[in-house]
């Protein structure tokens, strides 16, 4: 039998230390902006990042971290924490990004489980670190993302200071060649039931996902770009604009912890912001600061949209408003997190304009290295005909396999279950119509939750709205509308509000019910939160007359 036939190219590793490295050496006067935490602006470069990335990987080594343990970081987007993404993956260490705004038992048990080392701070999160460290006593030391202060700790920390620890290195370390198929990253999700459960990156998947974030088909970061993400870097790696901004050698403006409409405005025109992304309640947020104040966007050309749907009113605010392409995403922790994104090739663009918006609308096509697929409840694959809708399942370079420390694999025949369900049109586009635990079921007939919600938001008078299901004595259960009125919206009314969907929607699929809250509650990365939702109007008393 002939042997089969290699190719005869070098054999190298994907590493997370090739992206920080290659943008230093090749964009090594590109600056990195940070608002830091102290109020000021702190601005270095690529060249500068790099070294001190090394320097903290000689402090960590100092300290007795071996390859494969956990690092933690509670810190907002900064020059230091992005050094910490590349300080403890460059020599083999995993970077644990954990989310400050869970609750401080969830976040004991997420160190406990990571089994996190050390854990690095803004020192913002002093008093959670302090409530912290008697429940997390694996770890060995809690260090400080500042200079050491004047006066001396609490004995009941095991304190340390990032700046000290640098200071004693001299950054002369090369970055070992590691297997790519070695753990770099490990976040957890929060959209589960139960315990958060952990997603374990390896160094190859980072590095594809980073490649495929690059697409001008994905988000089309380049050098010519100046990039705020708005998402934090402890939400899924901030979506892992971290490592393709340096892959492309682009501007990097990290926000801090200020992420209100006025300051990141303000941060945008300051630092000739070209690209940006986040969550849909942040650009609510900032369209909020624009309108009022008559504001423009001197630089913002593009924007992606992610993390739950953005409304088709927002995108539309933002590109005939103010002259600002949106991105439409769709992704998940368990995919690192990037899947789809919607963007037209050359033939959808010479469509009629509401042709184009229709799909853009849409959370958009797959990145290369991702493939997707949607089945009803026996598994079996249904049509990519954008009606026909199931349950999503994906698969990929960067899909998750098993949750960290678990031997089962989460797969079903090699496919991810995203939990999602969904519709795949002819041209391959995604439109996510629910959660599966979101989806209200009525009288046997699904009814997409998203879609009522988009509406509702149109209003002029509506800020935020929310559709759950709630028990129904007649058909099982019904959509309820949770709503927040813009300040202009006092005389908005049920009725009135139920009259504006008529001809938008099936009756059928029209609330039954309007309740008016001064706010809804949100998840720890900004998503609505339907679980509490639920839990509360659980005993919901639906008005007297039946619907038609």
């Amino acid at each position: 039998m002939t042997e089969p036939l290699l190719g005869q190219m070098m054999d190298i590793p994907l590493n997370v230390s090739m992206l920080l490295r290659h943008a230093a050496r090749y964009a090594g006067d590109t600056e990195i902006v940070s608002r830091r935490i102290e109020g000021d602006i702190h601005r270095y470069t690529y060249r500068d990042c790099e070294k001190r990335a090394r320097q903290l990987a000689q402090a960590l080594i100092r300290l007795g971290v071996q390859p494969g343990e956990r690092i933690g970081t509670l810190a907002w987007n900064g020059y230091r924490h992005l050094e910490a993404y590349y300080g403890t993956t460059g020599f083999g260490a995993v970077c644990h990004t954990i989310n400050p705004r869970l609750f401080p038992e969830q976040i004991a048990y997420i160190v406990a489980h990571a089994d996190d080392r050390y854990i690095l701070f803004d020192t913002t999160f002093a008093p959670l670190v302090a409530e912290l460290a008697p429940r997390c006593p694996n770890v060995k030391g809690w260090i400080a993302l500042a200079d050491a202060p004047k006066e001396s700790p609490p004995d009941s920390v095991p304190l340390l200071y990032y700046e000290p620890l640098l200071a004693a290195e001299d950054g002369e370390f090369e970055w070992p060649e590691l297997d790519e198929r070695l753990a770099s990253y490990l976040c957890y999700t929060s959209g589960t039931t139960g315990h958060p459960k952990g997603a374990l990156y390896s160094h190859r998947s980072v590095v594809l996902h980073a490649y495929g974030a690059s697409l001008t088909g994905a988000m089309g970061i380049s050098a010519r770009d100046s990039v705020l993400p708005v998402v934090p870097m402890f939400h899924v790696n901030a979506w892992g604009i971290p490592h393709a901004a340096p892959l492309n050698g682009a501007k990097l403006v990290l926000p801090g912890k200020d992420l209100d409409g006025k300051s990141l405005y303000e941060l945008m025109e300051a630092e000739r912001v070209t690209f940006s992304a986040g969550v849909p309640t942040v650009w609510m947020g900032l369209l909020a600061h624009v309108r009022e104040g008559g504001k423009r966007f001197s630089s913002l050309e593009r924007t992606v949209i992610g993390g739950s749907s953005c409304p088709p009113a927002m995108l539309r605010s933002f590109e005939d408003d103010y002259g600002v392409r949106v991105i439409h995403a769709w992704g998940m922790t368990e995919l690192s997190p990037l899947g789809t994104l919607a963007r037209l090739n050359w033939e959808q663009s010479q469509r009629p304009r509401e042709e184009q918006r229709r799909l853009l609308e849409k959370q958009g096509t797959v990145i290369f290295g991702v493939d997707m697929k949607i089945v009803d409840a026996n598994g079996a694959e249904l049509p990519r005909d954008g009606v026909a809708f199931g349950d999503l399942y994906v698969r990929g370079p960067w899909v998750i396999d098993r949750y960290f420390a678990t031997e089962t694999s989460a797969l079903v025949d090699g496919w991810f279950p995203t939990g999602d369900v969904a519709t795949i049109d002819s041209e391959g586009f995604l439109h996510i119509t629910d959660r599966s635990k979101d989806v209200v079921k009525s009288g046997g007939e699904w009814i997409s939750s998203s879609e009522v919600e988009n509406i509702a938001v149109a209003h002029p008078d509506v800020a935020e709205a929310a559709c759950i299901a709630c028990p129904h004595p007649k058909w099982g259960e019904r959509p309820l509308l949770v709503v927040v009125k813009r300040p202009t919206g006092d005389g908005l009314t049920r009725e009135a509000l139920r009259a504006f969907y008529e001809g938008k929607l099936a009756k059928w699929w029209i609330p039954d019910d309007i309740v008016f809250v001064p706010e809804l509650p949100h998840t720890a990365t900004g998503k609505l939160s339907k679980m509490k939702l639920r839990d509360m109007f659980r005993d919901h008393v639906w008005p007297t007359k039946e619907r038609t």
